[in-house]
């Protein structure tokens, strides 16, 4: 696993402490690799996923410091996804907690 990687798990896993029992989502860091969020926790992965969010590492680094909020990530094209919108706006919520 990557340093890159590795610490964006451990950013998520403390955003999502109880992990996200909504359904399976995957965060692809582009040019890093991915990473797995489900009811079982965190984890680097590329599992099938309800919803495959995608963004630049600048992307992801701001949205777990705070910097940017996922939603306006998503209007401004600097965060794509790919499947359940529902489960993503859920997740961004959960995020910006």
């Amino acid at each position: 696993m990557s340093k890159i990687i590795s610490k964006a798990v451990e950013a998520l896993s403390e955003k999502l402490e109880d992990g996200f029992a909504a359904g399976v989502a995957k965060f692809v860091i582009e040019d890093e690799g991915a990473i797995v969020v489900d009811s079982d926790g965190v984890r680097e992965g590329d599992d099938e996923a309800d919803v495959t969010l995608t963004a630049s590492l600048e992307t992801f680094q701001g949205m777990m410091e705070g910097d940017i909020n996922p939603t306006s990530a998503f209007m401004t094209g600097k965060l794509s996804i790919d499947g359940n919108m529902g489960l993503a706006m859920q997740l961004g919520s959960a995020l910006s907690s």
